[in-house]
């Protein structure tokens, strides 16, 4: 009979003491060797077709046992949790103390308790949108330089013209430059192929050629060159700039699809602008709120959900190396960081994704916000709607229920920071004075109208990180 002792008991985290029997283990290991049998060939019996107690002589009982560790245990614990009627927040810590017989001691997390405080009393300043004349006047002058063709000229270089360069350096002696026929924008900022080479270039013609030294600064990234000289042989190949049009309706008529006139292109340069001054407003109003409703917060949780949060990010990021072709190792070493430092580095931000999480998940609960089945189903939709040819494989994508759950936890992530937005606003006490109003001044006979929605929407993409901890251990749901 699995015995089971609770060695530390909190409200946040249990640690539990399951030691098993013979009893216990046998049906596991049988288990076990069937799945071992067919894969073993014993001299006198056809493959597969040996006898457990001839399996066991051949390979041991404890290899048998080993293998059958996979099953037994998470098995086991989840039975016991029934047992002992407890729920795990996320997956237990689990330690193998002995083999035979077996035990192993598991750290449960249990729900944190959070308390949010008065976050209805959170109030943030929202500060309007204001597009000016200078910022319409930049996109429009970046768009007439995008656009401008370059054209030889047979005047001396300045800043922001386009040369063709033959280029050759040395460093004691040592060739460390040799490009031939390289482009080059001179501008006060570029530091290559060393700083203070652009200047030497301005005043200088087609043809021209030009020797200079150029002392490399101490701090240079590249300290093989750092503090020393680089004698520098330049030849100006060729010299162009760019011919801007003039800014009216022609011009309008080139830019993107095209405009009919140069006020409509600059309308919609403005409209362009006061969008994504709206939604960078929106972002940071919804950081703000959060960062609020985090500092009145009071959060205990077991350490374990700060770890594994810690271990989802490390997971990420090698994941984010994978992509890149690089493996945390060789990154590591790049960055010359050892594992442990590089943890150490990632840990508060760790720390502070799940903090995030659970106010806004506790926020959840408190304000009774839910996303719906249709809700989930609708989304889907739309973003198979959106994916044109690739309607299928986003179908196909999205019909797992891991998936349907992360769109989930998306728009409850989406509804909950409405909802803490719409708080911090004031706009829940707005309607209420409005209400009061209302009713004083309605007759028996009036009816309520329907309340105005003040709430702000943000699409999924657009909400401040906060990561949930699940079941499924490479899930980072939502509220």
């Amino acid at each position: 009979m699995v015995k089971v002792t609770k060695e530390a008991v909190t409200s946040i985290e249990v640690t539990l003491h399951i030691e098993m029997d013979s009893a216990d283990e046998d049906p596991f290991i049988d288990r076990s060797y069937r799945r071992s049998v067919g894969r073993m060939q014993i001299p006198g019996f056809r493959k597969g077709k040996a006898p457990r107690s001839i399996v066991e002589r051949y390979v041991g009982r404890a290899a048998l046992l080993q293998e059958a560790l996979e099953f037994m245990i998470p098995e086991t614990l989840d039975q016991v949790l029934k047992d002992e009627d407890l729920q795990a927040f996320v997956e237990p810590q689990i330690e193998v103390m002995d083999i035979e017989p077996v035990s192993f001691k598991a750290v449960v997390p249990l729900e944190p308790a959070v308390e949010l405080g008065d976050y209805h009393s959170i109030r943030v300043e929202h500060d309007s949108v204001e597009i000016t004349d200078e910022q319409v006047n930049d996109v429009i002058n970046r768009l007439q330089q995008e656009s401008a063709p370059w054209e030889p000229m047979e005047r001396p270089v300045q800043f922001g013209d386009l040369l063709n360069l033959q280029v050759q350096g040395t460093i004691d002696g040592e060739e460390v430059v040799n490009d031939q026929g390289v482009d080059y924008i001179p501008q006060v900022e570029n530091v290559l192929p060393f700083p203070g080479f652009a200047v030497y270039l301005e005043g200088m013609t087609d043809g021209q050629e030009k020797d200079f030294t150029l002392s490399i600064p101490e701090d240079y990234p590249r300290p093989q060159f750092a503090g020393k000289e680089c004698q520098l042989h330049v030849v100006v190949l060729s010299i162009k700039e760019k011919k801007l049009a003039e800014l009216d309706d022609e011009f309008a008529k080139g830019v993107g699809e095209g405009f009919d006139t140069f006020d409509a292109l600059l309308e919609h340069v403005r409209g362009r602008l006061t969008e994504e001054s709206e939604v960078e407003a929106t972002r940071e109003l919804e950081m703000k709120s959060l960062e609020g409703l985090v500092a009145i917060a009071t959060i205990e949780a077991s350490d374990a959900l700060y770890q594994r949060e810690l271990e989802m990010m490390q997971r990420e990021r090698e994941r984010m190396l994978q992509n890149q072709r690089l493996d945390m190792d060789t990154y590591l070493t790049y960055i010359g960081k050892t594992e442990e430092e590089f943890l150490d580095e990632l840990r508060p931000n760790a720390n502070e994704r799940l903090t995030r999480y659970l106010v806004m998940r506790k926020l959840s609960q408190e304000e009774d916000i839910s996303a719906s089945d249709d809700e989930v189903q609708e989304e889907i939709e739309t973003a198979i709607a959106s994916a044109g040819d690739s309607a299928e494989q986003m179908r196909r994508t999205l019909s797992s229920e891991v998936a349907k759950e992360n769109v989930r936890s998306s728009i409850l992530n989406r509804k909950v920071m409405q909802r803490l937005v719409e708080i911090a606003r004031g706009s829940e006490e707005s309607e209420e004075e409005t209400e009061d109003v209302s009713h004083a001044l309605d007759t028996e006979e009036a009816q309520p109208t329907d309340e105005a929605d003040g709430s702000t929407t943000v699409e999924a993409e657009e909400q401040p990180e906060a990561s949930a901890p699940a079941n499924n251990e490479e899930s980072n749901g939502g509220a």
